[in-house]
């Protein structure tokens, strides 16, 4: 249960989709003073070294930012995602890929608030140490996130940005996903969650979708990036997807301008394509 380590992954596809939505995400919450909440259910380790023996192991990084990092033709949506990127590369090469909680910081202002869950022992050590000197606004527990996001909710702010991002090494993550959104919507029908998930050929995989769309939230955006065809032998991830509960009404439009140009560029031998759904009132 405790295997998992992000570091492996840093910077892949679909950490290229996750964290250039979860940007328009928190620049949309910063138009108004008004402080918000970042909460991460699996937070990882912060920030991950590009050239460390773990992410140079499949070096997914190479098929992910790394066919962004400085090209000249970036959509003008992309650019907060990549400048917020630039701020942990100052020298222009990319050395380091921040994770979600750092990505978050980059837009956190004075009155707002970061709580962020992590299990791994070695992982949540990393994590501590990445905002040992924040911490009035940034909180790191070792701690269950399914569990401990119903502590949280409502939040004081009554504004919040929930990311719920299991690592799906075990059956058990997609029925606790979609379980921990159902309780977030209803101890908090008016926050903002996004959910994270894998495309795989397992059941569980396809079927997740569709359980978080019966879920029955009002709003909700559900976008798509595959960047390769299903493997003919079932196994691996070809791509992997966010389910968003009241999105920002200007997220479609955004995701429409950006997505066949994100497909193109990260597929795989011409196989990039997405898919966007969404209703919004």
């Amino acid at each position: 249960m405790l295997s998992y380590r992000h570091a492996f992954h840093a910077g892949n596809h679909a950490d290229v989709l996750k964290h250039f939505v979860l940007i328009e995400l928190l620049r949309y919450f910063n138009r108004k003073e008004k402080p918000w909440w970042y909460v991460d259910t699996h937070a990882g380790a912060g920030c991950y070294a590009l050239d460390s023996e773990q992410a140079g192991k499949n070096a997914e990084f190479a098929g992910g930012i790394g066919r962004l990092w400085q090209r000249d033709d970036l959509p003008e949506a992309m650019r907060p995602y990549l400048d917020a990127l630039a701020q942990f590369n100052p020298h222009g090469r990319l050395t380091f890929y921040p994770g979600s909680p750092a990505l978050a910081m980059t837009q956190l202002r004075e009155q707002d608030r970061m709580r962020l869950f992590e299990l791994h022992p070695a992982d949540v050590a990393l994590l501590g140490q990445t905002f040992a000197r924040d911490v009035q606004r940034v909180q790191v527990r070792k701690a269950d996130g399914f569990s401990a996001l119903r502590g949280l909710l409502p939040p004081p702010s009554r504004r919040v940005v929930v990311l719920i991002d299991p690592p799906y090494e075990v059956k058990e993550d997609y029925r606790r996903a979609v379980d921990t959104l159902a309780d977030a919507i209803k101890r908090f029908p008016a926050g903002t969650y996004a959910v994270w998930y894998p495309l795989l050929a397992r059941t569980e995989a396809r079927q997740l979708p569709e359980r978080l769309a019966d879920l029955g939230a009002e709003n909700w955006l559900d976008v798509r990036l595959a960047v390769k065809k299903p493997p003919r032998d079932g196994f691996g991830m070809f791509g992997s997807g966010l389910y968003v509960v009241n999105p920002p009404w200007v997220l479609p439009q955004t995701l429409e301008a950006v997505m066949p140009w994100l497909a193109g560029v990260l597929g795989e031998d011409g196989e990039g394509r997405f898919d966007l759904e969404h209703h919004i009132e």
